[in-house]
């Protein structure tokens, strides 16, 4: 049987080698890390989480808000212990703790995650010491027939 963290991970996987595109959400077009959430979002549950507004390639900067985190708060509840992560989940990373969380990834178990790499495409990454203490959250896809 297939859970839900399965599916998302075969999801994300789909989308390697898709090509880095700002603001782009297109499966084998273009996507940057937020279009990869949002490709996945919308092929487990065939519609998009919510209207994504047009942003700069600063946004996590010019802002003054934590927009990536909001967002995770809203689509899918209080974040998740680093220690509780489990594949499927979503993965946002901050570069430093003064910072707003800029990056977005999959886990996709062990120590890889799966990610738009800027000027670069939708990889596979593993998930580094460097990597791991810049999570800022993890959430988890609910599966929408439970509630």
């Amino acid at each position: 049987m297939t859970t839900l963290g399965d599916r998302v991970v075969q999801l994300a996987e789909s989308w390697i080698g898709t090509p880095y595109r700002h603001q782009g959400a297109t499966l084998g077009v273009g996507c940057d890390c937020i279009g990869l959430i949002r490709g996945v979002w919308r092929g487990l549950y065939g519609r998009e989480a919510e209207p994504v507004p047009p942003y700069a390639t600063d946004w996590a900067e010019r802002s003054g808000d934590d927009r990536l985190l909001a967002a995770g708060l809203r689509l899918f509840g209080e974040p998740l212990a680093l220690a509780d992560m489990v594949p499927g989940d979503v993965l946002l990373f901050r570069w430093r703790a003064d910072c707003a969380a800029k990056h977005a990834g999959i886990f996709c178990g062990g120590d890889r995650f799966i990610h738009a790499y800027e000027q670069a495409a939708v990889t596979r990454s593993v998930l580094v010491p460097s990597w791991r203490r810049r999570i800022a959250a993890v959430h988890r896809f609910r599966d929408e027939r439970h509630g």
